[in-house]
């Protein structure tokens, strides 16, 4: 049964969340189905069949043959079955399918043709083949995991954690046991470290654990004087890059003073908790698993930069976010939980509000 909408469509412009298509290419199908495959991955979103590439509206004929068609090439041609809903809309007496793709809960989504399975994402407003990294980040949330809870190829006994240790007895007065590291997720009981637990160990082999940081000389990196006043690279764990970022920037935080009849006010350029809750931001929220990436922080004359690797969890743009409201969603959630306990983050996520205030 069809279901007959009449509503206004938004024609502005094609988004992350929103394609047209002016008719349905079965003898191409993969045109519109990479997009199913990449709005599964993502946060969803709604193709318009009927709808031209100037935001016309051409409308379709005998839509319930097109509504059948779509039903089955999506359910022949996307592995796992893509949850959605097709809808009529219509406008100026011209119908026009809407195909709305609901976000999927067992990634990665595939395309799947001629042998070949492919996963799709959305970037702006192109549904593009996912690189490696993404497609192990799309397996482990399928699979209810996540890069910080997975096994890694070290035992508790190959590594050292004499800062950790030290940090959880400065920060909470109690002495980090063995069976901790277990009730953490650092590690399994066979003594197994996640990636997590290597993450906060001395050593640290991820070698994509790094913070580069940069002092530059003006307003952006093309300066003709002299490119960088002063830069910095980091590797170890996260305690020391945190302990490091931070004082990079406080290096580099200049001071003034208003007197006061008995004192005096300081002001910092940068907050100072703001700079932690910009540094555990990128430690917690970065994409681990992405070989020859960094965290970069670039300070420049008039702002301060902070780049993490990977976009936002859920598959959002920022951009399009309320950042006083954004929900806390946890790219690495035990990373997140031992800086809770260790007093470097809260679990409200109301880390941009105090942000915010802040600086404002």
């Amino acid at each position: 049964m069809i279901k007959l909408e009449k509503l206004t469509i938004n024609l502005s412009a094609e988004t992350t969340e929103i394609e047209f298509k002016e008719e349905i290419e079965y003898k191409k199908p993969k045109s519109w189905l990479k997009t199913v495959s990449a709005f599964s991955n993502g946060i969803g979103g709604t193709i318009y069949f009927g709808v031209n590439d100037n935001r016309e509206i051409i409308g379709l004929e005998d839509v319930q043959k097109h509504i059948e068609k779509i039903s089955e090439l999506i359910k022949t041609r996307i592995e796992p079955l893509a949850n959605f809903n097709i809808s009529v809309v219509t406008q100026n007496n011209k119908d026009v399918i809407r195909l709305e793709i609901i976000q999927g809960t067992k990634t990665p989504y595939y395309y799947v043709a001629d042998g070949n399975k492919i996963v799709f994402v959305r970037i702006g407003n192109e549904s593009v083949n996912a690189p490696t990294y993404i497609i192990n980040e799309l397996i482990a949330k399928g699979e209810k995991l996540t890069f910080d809870a997975m096994p890694s190829k070290y035992n508790f006994d190959d590594l050292s954690f004499t800062l950790f240790k030290a940090t959880y007895l400065q920060k909470t007065g109690k002495k980090l046991e063995e069976n901790d590291f277990i009730s953490f997720g650092l590690m399994d009981e066979k003594k197994q470290l996640t990636y997590a637990g290597v993450l906060f160990s001395d050593q640290c082999p991820l070698l994509q654990s790094r913070i580069f940081c940069t002092r530059w000389n003006g307003l952006d990196k093309t300066s003709i004087f002299e490119d960088a006043v002063d830069d910095k690279e980091y590797s170890g764990n996260l305690i020391m890059l945190l302990e490091n970022g931070f004082n990079f920037i406080k290096n580099h935080n200049k001071k003034a003073w208003k007197k006061l009849p008995r004192t005096r006010v300081e002001y910092y350029d940068y907050n100072e908790r703001v700079i932690t809750e910009l540094l555990v931001n990128a430690l917690i929220h970065r994409m681990y698993d992405i070989v020859g990436a960094e965290i970069h922080i670039d300070i420049y004359d008039d702002r301060l930069e902070i780049e993490s690797p990977g976009g936002m969890y859920d598959g959002s743009v920022i951009q399009n976010q309320d950042i006083l409201n954004i929900p806390s969603k946890r790219r690495n959630p035990i990373i997140a939980d031992v800086f809770q306990r260790l007093d470097f983050m809260e679990r409200r996520g109301s880390g941009f509000k105090k942000i915010y205030e802040a600086i404002r």
